[in-house]
């Protein structure tokens, strides 16, 4: 996800077909995150749709497949699959299959997702910095009885995101019941690297195009239309 430095990065998460990626980018998007199957939450397509726009998407941005995968064999499998430039780890690896997924795929870049709950979870931010290329903050909850990995629609403690974003010395994305009226906020509150959202710019679970281009406006310090909070 390289640009201009010091601009901040947006993801726009859960795209669910070409058109959808076309509204991305042509917002402004600097990445587009594909979800594959997930034990809850919005958003997962099948992995030869997303295998679909990837090609599609081609360089234009990176493209980012979310697993829920825990071993680097199937999470390779995948891989090898889809060819996305980010894999996006939304459940926790041991420190071995980072290892093993870095030598078998190097050109990929790993981003890790700490689900954000307390200050255990700046100690696993810690953890895992050494094993990955960026750290994703969002607001699920992995011990649920149905594990909650993403998409929730929360908002979390940004004071305990903004401790694991001066603690990890990585590129971290903040994520978690962002919109248009909450993510300026957000950006100064944690500073992040780059934001990413999924709910927060859809209506009836439909990428909307207008309020995408509110989020980014938004996002990147500019005026947006009048909006409820």
């Amino acid at each position: 996800m390289e640009g201009e430095p010091g601009r901040l990065r947006v993801k726009v998460c859960c795209i669910g077909s070409t058109r959808e990626a076309d509204l991305a980018m042509d917002a402004g998007a600097d990445a587009l995150g594909l979800v594959s199957a997930m034990p809850s939450g919005p958003g997962p397509i099948p992995e030869a749709d997303i295998a679909s726009i990837v090609r599609h998407v081609d360089a234009r941005v990176a493209t980012v497949l979310l697993t829920s995968r825990q071993d680097a064999t199937s999470i390779s499998r995948q891989l090898d699959l889809i060819r996305p430039t980010v894999v996006q780890l939304v459940d926790a690896l041991d420190d071995r299959q980072y290892v093993e997924l870095r030598a078998s795929h190097p050109r990929a870049a790993l981003m890790q997702v700490i689900h954000v709950l307390d200050a255990e979870s700046v100690r696993e931010a810690v953890r895992v910095a050494p094993f990955v290329d960026a750290i994703l903050l969002d607001s699920g909850n992995p011990s649920a009885a149905v594990k909650e990995l993403g998409g929730t629609g929360r908002v979390h403690d940004w004071g305990i995101s903004r401790r694991i974003r001066d603690a990890v010395g990585l590129p971290v994305f903040l994520a978690g019941g962002l919109r248009p009226a909450n993510v300026a906020h957000a950006i100064d509150a944690v500073e992040p690297y780059g934001v990413d959202v999924c709910s927060g710019v859809r209506t009836g679970g439909v990428l909307d195009a207008a309020v995408l281009h509110d989020f980014m406006r938004a996002a990147r310090g500019e005026p947006i239309r009048d909006i409820d909070g």
